[in-house]
């Protein structure tokens, strides 16, 4: 098979001349026909290439025996000459759309001989040089929300699972039945049994990702609490707590600070609503709970997270792959994409002013939001019966009360941006009071093999090229920036958040694994100008931060008080009660199977 190749049959080609290269199969035809054409495999195959990667080959096939189509030929045709049977055997690869030129799609070679060795001998050695590829994943545990998205999850599942049989994926598949029940399983997993898998794959949307986050990293990330500034009066907030078990969580009543983290509103009821956590039980943390140190941690280099959007919005796929396209997602997990992802991690303190003090653990992948964003969420509760429209209902609502919050803001400078200009500065606090001049940087769009992502994860890692440590201080000597007034909104967003109905997303420049948040604070201003800066994050090209009630931070961290009774925030979508929190970027905490959006 080395050398001069070996002849072959190829469906819609004809007899070809195959030669096994170390990175790839090429063929070229035994006798070319100017009128030979692929119109016959037109749909199997996008187009026919001269040569196939083993990084694009996801599966080998023997099949039996049966036709082998040739070129197509008017002469041929007219004398209704049939094909003539033979072994064959099928090299399933992935390839561009025809229609469009971002999603992958999977394009089927049909290759024929007479001699069934000779198939069979193909077959193996191309499925040994595919299985030598590195990163694929052998065993995965899938959870089907199965009505998200007036349904979409289930009917996607049912698309995309042939394609990982196909492949040889083993799944185990889990169909939520109830409010939590994927956060429940995995935080409740042991080692052993979360060691049998090379990850965890959401059919859903952004909230069943959520759930999926927050079970596995509940008790299995090691990490200091946000740093805080002088003065924020808790003397934890700057220790290490430590969050781990060994065989499973424990289901704890939560306490009289965690009572109201989620607010009521039939989220045990299996619908499309999303997340899927419970509002039985608090679904953060109470670290003091935990104290043993399991086998499994994060970050780590082996374990990776996918989705295969069915959601509402998926901004979390359209950020990381470009695509809200479910096969094109599945597709780059049979292949074992991998890309680092950033984590807020979000310590509520108190839950209202009058609450004790109870450190509690959220993480979130996409965005954290008080606020308008936060009583979006929690007005949509009252229209559930109205499905996904029940956002936009809510949200025009919420919108005409023009509700402001007064909040105290303090957030890490980032020394490498000048972005904003300080009046004043507390020497021995390290404190700096904002004014509202900011200096707007150059954008750099996160892509696949960013510079910036891969430039920020090389700084991080030591010489023996270790996983990135997101336990390390976030920086010596910090200094702390406070922001006061009346805000109509507060946002962290950790990646772009880019949606069918904000192109950009909330931040164009966000970058997936930079280790920062952008944090957005929003000034109370007219309610016409907030509908202007409101309708600018639906028109691609255009910057709805520019405004003068506009603050845009990129920052590390940062510490937010309010004085209202009923704060509430959006995480990932998903609604968490809290008055007093602390947020930090953890750089790279999770691997997804994506390779980064293709702007």
């Amino acid at each position: 098979m080395q050398g001069d190749g070996e002849v072959l049959s190829l469906g819609g080609v004809g007899e070809v001349t195959v030669t096994l290269g170390h990175d790839g199969l090429s063929f070229q035809p035994l006798h070319p026909e100017p009128s030979s054409s692929c119109w016959t495999s037109i749909i199997l195959q996008p187009k026919i290439e001269s040569q196939i990667k083993f990084a694009d080959v996801y599966a080998v096939e023997l099949l039996g025996e049966g036709p082998v189509c040739g070129p197509w030929n008017p002469r041929i045709a007219i004398q209704g000459k049939t094909n003539n049977e033979m072994h064959r055997f099928a090299v399933h690869v992935v390839t561009r759309s025809r229609k469009q030129p971002s999603p992958w799609v999977p394009c089927e070679y049909l290759f024929g001989h007479k001699d069934p060795e000779i198939c069979k001998i193909w077959v193996e050695i191309l499925s040994a040089c595919t299985n030598s590829e590195q990163d694929r994943p052998k065993n995965l545990l899938v959870f089907v929300h199965p009505l998200c998205g007036k349904g979409r999850g289930r009917k996607n599942w049912e698309v995309v699972a042939p394609l990982f049989d196909r492949a040889k994926i083993n799944t185990k598949v889990i169909t939520t039945e109830r409010a939590g029940h994927a956060y429940e399983t995995l935080a409740s997993l042991s080692d052993k049994e979360l060691k049998k898998f090379d990850g965890v794959v959401a059919v859903g949307g952004d909230g069943l990702f959520n759930e999926i986050l927050n079970g596995l990293l509940s008790s299995r990330h090691k990490t200091s609490y946000p740093p805080t500034p002088e003065g924020f009066g808790y003397a934890g907030s700057n220790e290490t707590h430590q969050g781990y078990r060994n065989d499973g969580l424990s289901n704890s009543m939560p306490t009289s600070d965690a009572v109201n983290v989620m607010l009521p509103g039939g989220s045990n009821k299996s619908d499309d609503h999303e997340p899927l956590l419970s509002t039985a039980q608090s679904p953060g943390l109470d670290i003091s709970s935990l104290n043993q140190v399991p086998s499994v941690s994060f970050p780590n280099d082996w374990f990776r997270l996918g989705i295969i959007p069915s959601g509402s919005t998926d901004a979390i796929v359209l950020s990381t792959t470009g695509e809200r396209d479910p096969v094109t997602s599945a597709l780059l997990i049979i292949l074992g994409r991998r890309m680092s992802l950033d984590i807020a991690q979000v310590v509520r303190w108190k839950s209202s002013p009058s609450a004790e003090i109870l450190p509690t653990v959220r993480y979130a992948a996409s965005f954290a939001g008080y606020g308008f964003y936060g009583e979006v969420i929690r007005e949509s509760e009252n229209f559930r019966w109205m499905g996904p429209a029940r956002y936009d209902f809510s949200g025009t609502m919420v919108f005409l009360k023009h509700r402001s919050y007064e909040a105290k803001v303090a957030f890490l400078e980032n020394r490498n941006t000048d972005s904003l200009t300080a009046s004043a500065e507390n020497a021995a606090s390290g404190v700096k009071l904002l004014q509202p001049r900011q200096k707007i940087p150059r954008k750099t769009i996160c892509q696949t093999n960013c510079s910036v992502c891969k430039e920020t994860l090389t700084s991080g890692q030591n010489s023996e090229g270790e996983i990135p440590d997101s336990s390390r201080p976030i920086c010596e000597n910090p200094k702390w920036v406070w922001s006061k007034g009346r805000f109509l909104s507060v946002g962290a967003a950790v990646i772009s958040c880019r949606n069918e109905r904000a192109p950009d997303g909330l931040v164009a420049e966000a970058h997936l694994s930079d280790g920062f948040l952008h944090l957005l604070l929003i000034r109370d201003c007219p309610l016409p100008l907030y509908l202007w800066h409101l309708t600018q994050f639906t028109k691609k090209g255009s910057d709805p931060l520019t405004f003068k009630f506009v603050e845009h931070h990129k920052t590390k961290a940062f510490t937010f008080i309010s004085s209202h009774d009923e704060s509430v925030w959006n995480l990932d979508g998903e609604l968490f009660q809290a008055s007093e929190v602390s947020v930090q970027a953890c750089r790279g905490l999770v691997n997804l199977f994506a390779s980064g959006p293709e702007v």
